[in-house]
């Protein structure tokens, strides 16, 4: 996965924006002001992609063990995100899901009227 795959995915999202709320370095996407992706393009540069996203605490438990390149969210709670490596392991189709279900977390924890924008999700 590239850099320019990784932002398309996740800015065609409903309700989804990005910005550098940290730095000039970090990138975030959120939907609806919650942030569900973030990513360094300094390392994207150096040639270690690297996207923290939000996980279930239990699944992320067992996508850690199944994969080498997905590990506790790095300046993150690492109970609910983990850091996923690209390019190594973890085939893109994961990655996309993985996606997808943090963006998905993201929206059960808005209010039910926030959360009735996205009832076709």
């Amino acid at each position: 996965m590239n850099i320019e795959s990784y932002r398309n995915y996740c800015i065609t999202k409903k309700g989804v924006t990005e910005d550098f709320p940290f730095d000039e370095d970090t990138l975030v996407f959120k939907v609806m002001g919650k942030l569900f992706a973030l990513t360094s393009l300094k390392e994207w540069e150096d040639g270690n992609p690297s996207i923290n996203l939000k996980c279930d605490p239990d699944w992320a438990e067992e996508l850690r063990a199944q994969y080498d390149a997905i590990y506790p969210g790095y300046h993150m709670s690492k109970k609910h995100w983990n850091t996923v490596a690209l390019n190594k392991d973890v085939p893109d189709t994961m990655i996309l899901e993985l996606i997808n279900h943090s963006y998905k977390l993201v929206i059960s924890g808005l209010t039910k009227k926030l959360q009735s924008q996205f009832k076709d999700l």
